[in-house]
């Protein structure tokens, strides 16, 4: 038997001379035990958390439920590798259909919040943060849109209260105004917020994970309910701006100038609101530079106690290979204890995992409640300084600065909650990163104490050295273990360089995306300027009132589609970023194997010259069509943000339309009111010229005419004032009713509290006497103010409706005046509808109604007395002077 394992060892011993003496023993161990450790630094753990067992083997590996298998780059640069044995060109490990499609299917988990990142597996870390990213973008276009609707009501309830306060409206109907517009906007709040929720239940039957095809489904239906909404939120302005006018009976003119005002406000809003999402847009990106960075931070902390072994291992087979030379130790022997050493190692690294991840997951369980808590006090305080500034008692002169400070509040309230946020994840980042640091040096004196006991148990034991023999390769190890951990120290800073500058190329392409995102609003405000100057220059014929306020409201509309298409923009660029990110980080980990197999070897023969030129072209091809292919997701991402922009714009043009529709519509009432008057003012003066030509007016008829013109006016005024008298009787019975019921509501009151008051101690019965007093006088106080106001609202609604009947019968009777004149000169009237019903000779009055679309000035009837007595100089000279006095 000592015969047979004496051959066996110089067997194994001239197999060992034909080979590398460090590198073939730890290849054949590898090749028969199928570990996993480094051979001269030729493979790496890979972005999705894969490594292959060898260089000349690529297993199978179980796919995970939130994985799919694709190839790693491993296999290409172990292709790479074999030189001129293979192709070189790989390209289909980067750039596959097939491997894009099962990208596109992938799962990876949801997240609410950074810290939740920190425990996701390496290859969905990029997937996660930017679905993060777009969770932010989100948050901020409903925060936009709730300010904007609260300012849209604040605004409203502005003017309902000026026409509450010059009594154009009554304290019922401000409410029920008001109360319906805060209604009609909660509702259209809701409704979005319903397609919200709907579409973000749809998708993957799993709810802790998603795929990149849900996200981008979700993303494009998102976007088309907000369109939806936007275009009812102007329907819903509209409609409410003119329920507001219709209630408080404006005129045209005034109605008008409110409407104006109104949209200049609304611009206002518009504006601010753009500026705001501009800037925090630019700053999300931002923040997704700094999470990378923290991540970055726990994943270099994460990997040390791996690669620590690594070096162990790699140290420790460098001195059982001496020892094998040396025939101290067989080949199986040594590979016996590499076994056990290496399932030591793994054992000791995946508890490590394993316990990192559990207890970096309860962390961060405590650190999100903590979160919470902070973030609900932080809320409660800043709803009560919003509901401060709002319950302030504004004019409509105040509104824009209103508009400004309410803007600048919530301004400041997002960016405390989002620097709170910050703190929180640097807070989470620290604890996590403290936290991998202590199971490290729990972990690393493990592994130390694995070491200890192989060097002074098991070397003496197996191969006879002496104690001191052992403790001298120990020491030779540590050499050669702290000569490895430098050159590790050494890639990880050549690592971080490489990082840093991916991070630079990164912030350079959201600068482009930024840059063409202005350009292009830019393009497309210009481009419906022009157009809408266009169609207003065709038209013509429009007051310059009416232009001004179809620009205005083109403006308004043209903001709030570019401030959502801008939106949507850094949205669709984010999407592009994460249907590459895969193709990223593989190229990615191509530049680093280049750049450390560079920097570990000094091309010393032309093969290995050779091999970094073959790499470094492949890289630069694999970078074309990288970006070939970026291109390519661009544009067709570029052509649905296209389609929606013509959707968007086609509403837009639709909504100002109906606009000018509108204008022309009021612009056509208005010449044809204006016509009417002027005709009106025409038949006057010709009637006048034909009364002082016709030979059948005579003085006595002149007479007749103007003595029942002034008695019929004498009447009216009469009946006006009988009328006035009679409703002031009316409302001074009522209050003196009233006044009588509340003094005998008083006296039982006082006689109810008399037994109480004797049931009163002697040194409380003062106080609680005064204070008794003191309610029931504050009470009265409230009582006869609500009294007061309630019979002054009554007595102005009745003088407004005297006024309003005794106004439409003048004109009545002006009509009449007018009528009897032109019968007199026998001269004919044109033929049109009477605007009122005339009364009859009986003295019976006609019901006057209090719709008068048309205002007219009220015509004094002492000109067409002093022009129908033009043939008699010294009627009219006395007529002149008696209407004045009417």
């Amino acid at each position: 038997m000592k015969k047979i394992e004496a051959h066996k060892s110089k067997k194994a011993m001239a197999l060992e001379g034909s080979e590398s003496p460090l590198t073939s023993n730890i290849t054949a161990f590898a090749l028969k035990a199928k570990v996993i450790y480094p051979i001269n630094q030729k493979f790496r753990p890979l972005a999705d958390g894969s490594s292959n067992p060898s260089l000349h083997e690529n297993p199978k590996q179980a796919v995970l439920p939130n994985q799919v298998v694709e190839a790693s780059t491993s296999s290409s640069l172990g292709s790479l590798s074999q030189g001129d044995k293979e192709d070189c060109s790989s390209s289909t490990t980067i750039h596959s259909a097939t491997s894009d499609d099962r990208f596109q299917a992938r799962t990876f988990l949801k997240v609410t919040c950074f810290p939740e990142v920190l425990t996701c597996e390496s290859f969905d870390v990029k997937l996660c943060l930017y679905s993060l990213l777009l969770k932010d973008l989100l948050f901020l276009d409903v925060e936009l849109r709730k300010e904007k609707y609260m300012m849209v009501i604040q605004v409203l309830r502005v003017y309902l209260t000026e026409f509450y306060l010059k009594k154009k409206i009554n304290e019922e109907s401000y409410q029920k105004i008001l109360l319906k517009q805060e209604t009609d906007f909660d509702e259209l709040q809701k409704q979005l917020n319903s397609r919200l929720q709907s579409t973000e239940a749809m998708g993957t039957q799993n709810s802790e994970y998603q795929t990149l095809d849900d996200l981008e489904r979700k993303e494009r239906e998102y976007s088309e309910h907000i369109i939806d909404n936007m275009e009812a939120f102007w329907k819903q302005t509209d409609e409410a701006q003119q329920f507001v006018l219709d209630q408080a009976k404006c005129s045209s003119a005034k109605a008008r100038k409110i409407i104006m005002n109104l949209t200049d406000k609304m611009i206002v809003v518009e504006e601010l609101l753009s500026e705001s999402q501009d800037l925090q847009s630019m700053d999300i990106p931002e923040r997704l530079f700094n999470w990378e960075l923290m991540v970055k931070m726990v994943d270099s902390v994460k990997s040390r106690i791996e690669e620590e072994s690594k070096c162990r291992f790699n140290a420790m087979s460098n001195i059982l290979d001496h020892l094998t030379i040396k025939s101290s130790l067989s080949v199986r022997q040594k590979e016996d204890l590499l076994a056990e050493l290496h399932k030591a190692f793994w054992e000791q690294v995946t508890h490590y995992k394993n316990e990192c991840v559990r207890q970096a997951k309860d962390l961060i369980m405590k650190q999100l409640a903590c979160r919470a808590s902070k973030i609900e006090e932080l809320k409660q305080g800043q709803e009560n300084e919003q509901s401060y500034l709002l319950n302030k008692d504004l004019q409509v002169g105040d509104l824009h600065e209103f508009l400004q400070a309410y803007h600048e509040l919530l301004e400041k309230q997002r960016q405390t909650q989002w620097n709170l946020e910050e703190v929180d994840n640097r807070e989470s980042t620290e604890a996590v990163v403290d936290l991998h640091k202590e199971l490290y040096v729990r972990s690393s004196h493990a592994l130390e104490e694995l070491v200890k006991e192989l060097f002074l148990q098991n070397l003496p034991r197996i191969t006879g050295l002496s104690l001191r023999d052992c403790e001298l390769l120990k020491e030779e190890w540590q050499e050669n273990l702290v000569l490895q951990l430098e050159k590790v120290g050494s890639y990880r800073q050549q690592h971080w360089k490489l990082f840093q500058e991916q991070m630079q190329q990164e912030k350079q392409l959201w600068a482009k995306e930024y840059a063409l995102s202005a350009v292009m609003q830019k393009r497309l405000s210009e481009k419906h300027e022009k157009i809408i100057q266009g169609v207003l220059n065709q038209l013509g014929g429009l007051s310059e009132e009416s232009t001004n306020y179809i620009l205005r409201k083109h403006r308004l509309l043209l903001c709030s589609v570019l401030r959502r298409l801008s939106l949507r923009n850094v949205a669709m660029a984010t999407l592009t970023h994460m249907r590459m990110s895969r193709k990223k980080n593989l190229l990615q980990e191509l530049r680093e194997q280049h750049v450390l197999q560079k920097s570990s070897s000094h091309c010393s023969d032309e093969r290995q010259w050779q091999f970094q030129k073959t790499m470094e072209s492949h890289i630069l091809e694999e970078e074309e069509k990288l970006e070939e292919e970026t291109q390519q997701t661009r544009s067709e991402f570029h052509h649905q943000f296209v389609t929606e922009i013509q959707e968007a714009l086609q509403l837009m043009q639709q909504h100002v339309e109906q606009g000018i529709g509108q204008t022309l519509l009021q612009h056509a009432r208005q010449e044809a009111t204006k016509q009417s008057s002027e005709d009106r003012e025409d038949l006057k003066e010709r009637l006048t010229e034909s009364a002082v030509e016709s030979v059948y007016v005579t003085i006595s008829g002149v007479n007749r005419v103007v003595q029942s013109y002034y008695q019929q006016i004498g009447k009216i005024m009469g009946d006006y004032e009988d009328k006035k008298l009679q409703q002031l009787k009316s409302l001074l019975e009522r209050s003196e009713n009233h006044r009588l019921k509340r003094k005998h509501e008083e006296n039982e009151w006082t006689l109810k509290e008399k037994p109480n008051e004797g049931t009163l101690d002697i040194s409380s019965a003062v106080p609680q006497r005064m204070l008794l007093q003191q309610k029931r006088f504050l009470a009265q106080f409230d009582m006869q103010q609500q009294a007061r106001l309630k019979s002054l609202k009554q007595r102005i609604l009745a003088l407004h409706h005297l006024e309003t009947e005794v106004e439409n019968q003048l004109k009545q009777a002006e009509q009449d005046f007018i009528t009897e004149v032109a019968g007199l000169a026998r001269v004919p009237l044109p033929v049109h509808k009477q605007p009122l019903n005339r009364t009859t000779q009986s003295g019976k009055k006609s019901k006057i109604k209090m719709k008068n679309a048309q205002s007219q000035g009220k015509e004094d009837p002492a000109d067409c007395h002093e022009k129908d007595q033009a043939p008699d100089r010294q009627n009219a000279g006395s007529l002149r002077n008696k209407p004045e006095s009417t």
